[in-house]
């Protein structure tokens, strides 16, 4: 685990600022993606959760109690959303795309421009917002990688520690195991999906699942530690965190406790 400051790891002794029950005011950006698709059921169901913020361009078809969706178009201009992100107390941020999906110039688009002019907006509606952003395993924040995603979600990661959030979390998981049944992106994927048992048990630190991922980093900006700091979190200590506060979460391969039924 890197940090930019001086950190101590999280343990199953449990954060250093508990948040009351049923009051922290989550933003989750991305929610009909995979990762963010979890973060949401997950911070739906969470007892230190009030309300959740789904901010994404089309409705999830979902009705709860606790969600509040807000529907914006362009990224690339975050303005019209300083309302919706006024007094947030924690943001999950999934936005992203695959590589391969869009031209080199979109793909930096929406890795870099966007997650740059969102967290403008959300810093001066919500300053002391804790901020949880999906990188990906490899990410170089000092621009030398040769792969165009390494860069631009390092490029994104440098930003936001140098955004002046109290608290920023960056995961940096491995292969992403789907859990539900989809049709995959590219083959590269499709073989990956085919052989993760066997992967799994070879190379336990290269996977993660999709779910546990996504509780992994709601929890994480929801109880937050207590002094500032940023945190890069890489599959490994991504593991060990759930490990350390959930030692059941990955026991099953079969096991999809977060799939949960919302009315």
């Amino acid at each position: 685990m890197t940090e930019s400051n001086h950190v101590s790891s999280l343990t199953a002794s449990g954060p250093s600022h508990a948040p009351a029950i049923g009051q922290q005011r989550v933003v989750i950006v991305g929610a009909t993606g995979m990762v963010g698709g979890y973060a949401l059921r997950y911070a739906l169901d969470h007892p230190a959760v009030g309300t959740v913020t789904a901010v994404g361009r089309k409705k999830l078809g979902i009705s709860h109690p606790k969600l509040q969706e807000v529907l914006h178009q362009d990224f690339a201009d975050g303005s019209a959303l300083a309302e919706a992100l006024s007094d947030k107390d924690a943001v999950v941020f999934c936005l992203g795309v695959y590589t391969g999906a869009v031209s080199d110039a979109e793909l930096r688009r929406i890795t870099v421009d966007y997650t740059i002019e969102f967290a403008r907006v959300l810093r001066g509606s919500s300053p002391e917002a804790s901020f949880s952003f999906l990188s990906g395993g490899g990410a170089d924040p000092t621009g030398r990688s040769r792969i165009p995603y390494a860069r631009y979600k390092g490029e994104a990661e440098k930003a936001l520690l140098a955004a002046g959030f109290l608290h920023v979390y960056i995961f940096r998981p491995a292969y992403i195991y789907p859990v539900e049944p989809r049709k995959e992106p590219n083959f590269s994927y499709r073989l990956f999906r085919a052989i993760y048992p066997v992967f799994r048990l070879l190379f336990p630190n290269q996977v993660i699942r999709a779910d546990v991922l996504a509780r992994a980093m709601v929890d994480v900006a929801v109880w937050r530690t207590g002094e500032r700091r940023g945190l890069v979190f890489e599959n490994r200590d991504i593991r060990d965190m759930v490990e350390s506060l959930r030692p059941r979460a990955e026991d099953s391969p079969s096991e999809n406790d977060s799939q949960r039924t919302l009315r």
